[in-house]
């Protein structure tokens, strides 16, 4: 399993866990049903894995993904991108048949 987390989003994700007090906890990478192309990524924080989850790390940064998300988000890169509307997380998901135009769902 390979997740690929570009030094911009490791840097943004170091910034927020200190802002948000969860200094030393991991990223967890979630699919979840939903969106407007099937599926939908969540991305929060957590102190240590839960069992099953396949741990990585990433520039210093631990990320837990479920053992049975892993065939959804094997290879997937994890970027920080700033427009002009804001800046925010975009995931690139090699195994995405389709996706939506907001890039936070994929089917």
């Amino acid at each position: 399993m390979q997740v690929v987390v570009t030094e911009v989003a490791a840097t943004e994700l170091q910034k927020a866990m200190k802002e948000m007090g969860k200094e030393g906890e991991g990223l967890k990478i979630l699919v979840q049903p939903g969106g407007c192309a099937g599926f939908q990524y969540g991305l929060v924080f957590q102190k240590s894995p839960e069992e099953g989850d396949e741990v990585l790390s990433a520039h210093g940064v631990p990320i837990f993904v479920r053992g049975e998300m892993a065939p959804l988000l094997d290879g997937i890169t994890i970027d920080y991108v700033q427009t002009l509307m804001g800046g925010g997380f975009k995931i690139d998901n090699p195994n995405a048949t389709s996706s939506c135009g907001c890039g936070q769902s994929f089917g």
